[in-house]
Protein backbone atom coordinates (compact mmCIF):
# COMPACT_ATOMS: atom_id res chain seq x y z
CA UNK A 1 0.00 0.00 0.00
CA UNK A 2 2.90 2.25 0.96
CA UNK A 3 4.55 2.19 -2.54
CA UNK A 4 0.87 3.22 -4.15
CA UNK A 5 0.57 6.32 -1.75
CA UNK A 6 4.55 7.21 -2.85
CA UNK A 7 3.64 7.01 -6.38
CA UNK A 8 0.13 9.07 -5.79
CA UNK A 9 1.68 11.66 -3.87
CA UNK A 10 4.07 12.14 -6.55
CA UNK A 11 2.41 12.18 -9.27
CA UNK A 12 -0.31 14.28 -7.96
CA UNK A 13 1.72 16.89 -6.26
CA UNK A 14 4.17 16.56 -9.26
CA UNK A 15 1.46 18.50 -11.33
CA UNK A 16 0.23 20.56 -8.84
CA UNK A 17 2.65 23.00 -10.35
CA UNK A 18 1.45 23.86 -13.50
CA UNK A 19 -1.86 24.19 -12.45
CA UNK A 20 -1.01 27.27 -9.65
CA UNK A 21 0.73 28.98 -12.54
CA UNK A 22 -2.67 29.02 -14.46
CA UNK A 23 -4.29 30.44 -11.56
CA UNK A 24 -1.67 33.40 -11.56
CA UNK A 25 -3.02 36.64 -12.71
CA UNK A 26 -6.44 38.97 -11.25
CA UNK A 27 -7.39 37.00 -8.72
CA UNK A 28 -4.90 37.44 -5.45
CA UNK A 29 -2.74 34.93 -4.11
CA UNK A 30 -4.43 34.63 -0.63
CA UNK A 31 -7.41 34.15 -1.95
CA UNK A 32 -7.02 31.45 -4.58
CA UNK A 33 -5.28 29.54 -1.54
CA UNK A 34 -8.44 30.41 0.27
CA UNK A 35 -10.72 29.19 -2.60
CA UNK A 36 -8.49 26.09 -3.16
CA UNK A 37 -9.01 24.92 0.77
CA UNK A 38 -12.05 26.15 1.49
CA UNK A 39 -13.57 24.17 -1.15
CA UNK A 40 -11.08 21.13 -0.02
CA UNK A 41 -12.42 21.32 3.47
CA UNK A 42 -15.95 21.44 2.64
CA UNK A 43 -15.93 18.09 -0.09
CA UNK A 44 -13.45 16.27 2.89
CA UNK A 45 -15.94 17.11 5.67
CA UNK A 46 -19.15 16.53 3.26
CA UNK A 47 -18.08 12.73 2.01
CA UNK A 48 -17.07 11.80 5.85
CA UNK A 49 -20.14 13.09 7.15
CA UNK A 50 -22.18 10.99 4.94
CA UNK A 51 -20.15 7.92 5.22
CA UNK A 52 -20.40 8.20 8.98
CA UNK A 53 -16.59 8.53 9.70
CA UNK A 54 -16.31 12.21 10.68
CA UNK A 55 -14.53 11.91 14.09
CA UNK A 56 -13.77 15.24 15.74
CA UNK A 57 -10.56 15.67 17.39
CA UNK A 58 -10.93 15.74 21.23
CA UNK A 59 -10.88 18.79 22.96
CA UNK A 60 -7.19 18.52 24.61
CA UNK A 61 -5.60 18.27 20.62
CA UNK A 62 -7.26 21.38 19.03
CA UNK A 63 -4.66 23.35 19.91
CA UNK A 64 -2.21 21.36 17.52
CA UNK A 65 -4.74 20.48 14.92
CA UNK A 66 -5.12 23.84 14.42
CA UNK A 67 -0.81 24.56 14.51
CA UNK A 68 -1.17 21.36 11.95
CA UNK A 69 -3.56 23.73 9.74
CA UNK A 70 -1.28 26.53 9.98
CA UNK A 71 1.20 24.80 8.83
CA UNK A 72 0.42 22.68 6.06
CA UNK A 73 -2.81 24.65 4.63
CA UNK A 74 -2.06 28.26 5.00
CA UNK A 75 1.70 29.64 6.64
CA UNK A 76 3.36 27.69 3.83
CA UNK A 77 1.43 28.13 0.89
CA UNK A 78 1.50 32.14 1.64
CA UNK A 79 5.31 31.88 1.75
CA UNK A 80 4.90 29.87 -1.48
CA UNK A 81 3.31 32.29 -3.59
CA UNK A 82 4.99 35.10 -2.44
CA UNK A 83 8.23 33.49 -3.47
CA UNK A 84 7.17 32.33 -6.51
CA UNK A 85 6.49 36.42 -7.15
CA UNK A 86 10.19 36.84 -6.60
CA UNK A 87 12.33 34.01 -7.79
CA UNK A 88 11.74 31.21 -10.93
CA UNK A 89 9.53 28.89 -10.32
CA UNK A 90 12.38 26.30 -10.26
CA UNK A 91 14.33 27.82 -7.67
CA UNK A 92 10.84 27.36 -5.19
CA UNK A 93 10.79 23.69 -6.14
CA UNK A 94 14.71 23.28 -5.36
CA UNK A 95 13.51 24.89 -2.01
CA UNK A 96 10.69 22.78 -1.69
CA UNK A 97 12.76 19.15 -2.12
CA UNK A 98 14.97 20.21 0.63
CA UNK A 99 11.70 18.97 3.09
CA UNK A 100 13.40 15.42 3.17
CA UNK A 101 16.44 17.27 5.15
CA UNK A 102 14.32 19.73 7.15
CA UNK A 103 12.52 16.26 8.12
CA UNK A 104 15.46 14.33 8.65
CA UNK A 105 16.76 17.50 11.00
CA UNK A 106 13.38 17.91 12.86
CA UNK A 107 13.47 14.18 13.78
CA UNK A 108 16.77 14.83 15.54
CA UNK A 109 15.99 18.28 17.34
CA UNK A 110 12.51 17.44 18.58
CA UNK A 111 12.38 13.33 18.77
CA UNK A 112 16.16 12.58 19.31
CA UNK A 113 15.87 10.45 15.96
CA UNK A 114 19.24 10.75 14.34
CA UNK A 115 18.60 10.44 10.82
CA UNK A 116 20.32 7.46 8.91
CA UNK A 117 23.33 7.74 6.57
CA UNK A 118 20.94 6.32 3.98
CA UNK A 119 18.38 8.83 4.12
CA UNK A 120 21.00 11.88 4.67
CA UNK A 121 23.23 10.86 1.36
CA UNK A 122 19.45 10.30 -0.96
CA UNK A 123 18.23 13.11 0.23
CA UNK A 124 21.87 15.17 -0.65
CA UNK A 125 22.28 12.99 -3.70
CA UNK A 126 18.46 13.83 -5.07
CA UNK A 127 18.41 17.59 -4.24
CA UNK A 128 22.16 17.87 -5.97
CA UNK A 129 19.98 16.71 -9.26
CA UNK A 130 17.64 19.20 -8.43
CA UNK A 131 19.91 22.31 -8.26
CA UNK A 132 21.56 20.55 -12.05
CA UNK A 133 18.09 20.09 -13.35
CA UNK A 134 17.95 24.00 -12.65
CA UNK A 135 21.02 25.33 -12.74
CA UNK A 136 20.37 27.76 -14.98
CA UNK A 137 18.13 29.27 -12.60
CA UNK A 138 20.08 29.29 -9.69
CA UNK A 139 22.67 31.13 -11.61
CA UNK A 140 20.28 33.74 -11.91
CA UNK A 141 19.01 33.80 -8.23
CA UNK A 142 21.99 36.41 -7.49
CA UNK A 143 20.40 38.69 -10.31
CA UNK A 144 16.62 38.67 -9.71
CA UNK A 145 15.18 41.30 -7.97
CA UNK A 146 14.27 40.44 -3.99
CA UNK A 147 15.63 37.40 -4.78
CA UNK A 148 17.57 36.90 -1.09
CA UNK A 149 14.00 38.04 0.51
CA UNK A 150 12.18 35.48 -2.07
CA UNK A 151 15.04 32.27 -1.15
CA UNK A 152 13.98 32.80 2.45
CA UNK A 153 10.26 32.90 2.42
CA UNK A 154 10.73 29.39 0.40
CA UNK A 155 12.75 27.97 2.99
CA UNK A 156 10.02 29.29 5.72
CA UNK A 157 7.17 27.70 3.64
CA UNK A 158 9.22 23.95 3.30
CA UNK A 159 9.87 24.46 7.18
CA UNK A 160 6.08 25.18 7.89
CA UNK A 161 5.70 22.20 5.56
CA UNK A 162 7.94 19.48 7.71
CA UNK A 163 6.82 20.80 10.64
CA UNK A 164 2.98 20.15 9.25
CA UNK A 165 4.34 16.64 9.05
CA UNK A 166 5.46 15.70 12.60
CA UNK A 167 2.07 17.72 14.00
CA UNK A 168 0.22 14.68 11.47
CA UNK A 169 2.14 12.11 12.42
CA UNK A 170 1.87 12.62 16.38
CA UNK A 171 -2.07 13.03 15.72
CA UNK A 172 -1.76 9.45 13.95
CA UNK A 173 0.40 7.87 16.96
CA UNK A 174 -1.95 9.16 19.02
CA UNK A 175 -4.84 6.87 17.46
CA UNK A 176 -6.69 10.45 15.83
CA UNK A 177 -8.57 9.31 12.62
CA UNK A 178 -6.39 10.91 9.34
CA UNK A 179 -9.05 12.15 7.16
CA UNK A 180 -10.91 13.39 9.80
CA UNK A 181 -8.15 15.27 11.99
CA UNK A 182 -6.91 16.52 8.25
CA UNK A 183 -10.37 17.91 7.19
CA UNK A 184 -10.41 19.92 10.53
CA UNK A 185 -6.80 21.40 10.04
CA UNK A 186 -7.97 22.10 6.62
CA UNK A 187 -10.50 24.35 8.41
CA UNK A 188 -8.10 26.07 10.53
CA UNK A 189 -5.98 26.97 8.12
CA UNK A 190 -9.37 28.31 6.42
CA UNK A 191 -9.59 30.54 9.30
CA UNK A 192 -6.50 31.61 9.25
CA UNK A 193 -6.48 32.79 5.74
CA UNK A 194 -10.02 34.15 6.05
CA UNK A 195 -8.52 36.23 8.78
CA UNK A 196 -5.60 37.60 6.18
CA UNK A 197 -8.15 38.46 3.47
CA UNK A 198 -10.40 40.35 5.88
CA UNK A 199 -7.40 42.02 7.78
CA UNK A 200 -5.60 42.97 4.12
CA UNK A 201 -9.15 44.14 2.66
CA UNK A 202 -8.49 41.83 -0.82
CA UNK A 203 -11.53 41.82 -2.85
CA UNK A 204 -12.85 37.98 -3.49
CA UNK A 205 -13.03 38.05 -7.18
CA UNK A 206 -12.98 35.22 -9.21
CA UNK A 207 -11.34 34.39 -12.85
CA UNK A 208 -14.28 32.46 -14.60
CA UNK A 209 -12.24 30.99 -17.36
CA UNK A 210 -11.66 27.54 -18.05
CA UNK A 211 -7.97 28.06 -17.08
CA UNK A 212 -8.68 29.00 -13.77
CA UNK A 213 -11.55 26.75 -13.00
CA UNK A 214 -10.00 24.20 -14.07
CA UNK A 215 -6.94 24.64 -12.18
CA UNK A 216 -9.14 25.25 -8.74
CA UNK A 217 -10.48 22.10 -9.00
CA UNK A 218 -7.71 20.20 -9.47
CA UNK A 219 -6.20 21.79 -6.93
CA UNK A 220 -9.05 21.63 -4.21
CA UNK A 221 -9.66 18.13 -5.25
CA UNK A 222 -7.01 15.91 -6.57
CA UNK A 223 -4.32 17.90 -5.01
CA UNK A 224 -5.72 18.89 -1.43
CA UNK A 225 -7.95 16.35 -0.40
CA UNK A 226 -6.10 13.00 -2.24
CA UNK A 227 -2.61 14.62 -2.12
CA UNK A 228 -2.80 15.33 1.15
CA UNK A 229 -4.27 12.28 2.46
CA UNK A 230 -2.02 9.88 0.57
CA UNK A 231 0.65 11.96 2.19
CA UNK A 232 0.28 11.81 5.32
CA UNK A 233 -1.15 8.55 5.32
CA UNK A 234 2.74 7.59 3.94
CA UNK A 235 3.60 9.77 6.90
CA UNK A 236 2.33 7.45 9.07
CA UNK A 237 3.51 4.41 7.63
CA UNK A 238 6.92 5.99 6.81
CA UNK A 239 7.76 8.80 9.20
CA UNK A 240 8.45 12.03 8.17
CA UNK A 241 12.08 11.78 6.64
CA UNK A 242 11.09 8.64 4.23
CA UNK A 243 8.15 9.80 3.17
CA UNK A 244 9.28 13.11 2.43
CA UNK A 245 11.92 12.37 -0.37
CA UNK A 246 8.49 12.67 -2.43
CA UNK A 247 9.50 16.29 -2.14
CA UNK A 248 12.88 14.86 -4.25
CA UNK A 249 10.30 13.84 -7.31
CA UNK A 250 7.90 16.36 -7.65
CA UNK A 251 10.48 18.95 -9.67
CA UNK A 252 10.60 15.92 -11.91
CA UNK A 253 7.07 15.25 -12.84
CA UNK A 254 6.74 19.39 -12.68
CA UNK A 255 9.23 19.36 -15.81
CA UNK A 256 7.78 16.26 -18.05
CA UNK A 257 4.36 18.55 -17.80
CA UNK A 258 6.54 21.29 -18.59
CA UNK A 259 8.12 19.68 -21.21
CA UNK A 260 4.34 18.64 -22.90
CA UNK A 261 2.91 22.30 -22.31
CA UNK A 262 5.44 24.60 -22.10
CA UNK A 263 7.94 23.77 -24.09
CA UNK A 264 10.83 23.11 -21.89
CA UNK A 265 13.85 22.05 -23.40
CA UNK A 266 16.17 19.55 -21.91
CA UNK A 267 19.78 20.40 -21.70
CA UNK A 268 22.79 17.37 -21.05
CA UNK A 269 23.05 19.49 -17.68
CA UNK A 270 19.56 18.79 -16.50
CA UNK A 271 19.63 15.34 -18.16
CA UNK A 272 22.60 14.55 -15.39
CA UNK A 273 21.07 15.92 -12.55
CA UNK A 274 17.80 13.55 -13.54
CA UNK A 275 20.01 10.54 -13.53
CA UNK A 276 21.46 12.21 -10.28
CA UNK A 277 17.23 12.70 -8.64
CA UNK A 278 16.56 8.86 -9.59
CA UNK A 279 19.44 7.85 -7.91
CA UNK A 280 18.77 9.08 -4.74
CA UNK A 281 15.30 7.21 -5.31
CA UNK A 282 17.48 4.26 -5.41
CA UNK A 283 19.82 4.82 -2.62
CA UNK A 284 16.46 5.59 -0.34
CA UNK A 285 14.13 2.61 -1.52
CA UNK A 286 17.05 0.16 -3.00
CA UNK A 287 17.53 -2.86 -0.84
CA UNK A 288 21.02 -2.14 0.82
CA UNK A 289 23.69 -3.90 -0.53
CA UNK A 290 25.62 -6.07 2.33
CA UNK A 291 29.31 -6.64 1.79
CA UNK A 292 30.07 -10.22 3.61
CA UNK A 293 33.55 -11.10 4.45
CA UNK A 294 34.71 -14.66 4.49
CA UNK A 295 37.30 -15.10 6.37
CA UNK A 296 39.36 -18.28 5.87
CA UNK A 297 40.78 -20.64 8.37
CA UNK A 298 43.93 -22.85 7.33
CA UNK A 299 45.34 -25.11 9.41
CA UNK A 300 48.63 -25.92 9.47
Amino acid sequence: MAPLLFILTVLIWGTTWYAIKLQVGIVPAEVSILYRFALAAILLLGLLALRRRLAPPPFQHWLTVGAQGLCLFCCNFLCFYYAAGMLPSGIVSVVFAMATLFNAANGWLLHGNRPSGRVILAGAVGLFGLMLLFADELRALGTAPQGGLGLLLALAGTYCFSLGNFLSARHQTLGLDLPSTTAYAMVCGVAALGVLVLARGLPLTFDPSPAYTAALLYLAIPGSVIGFLAYLALVGQWGPARASYATVLFPLVALTVSTVFEGYVWTAEAVLGLIFALGGNVIMFGKPIRLQRTVQARQS
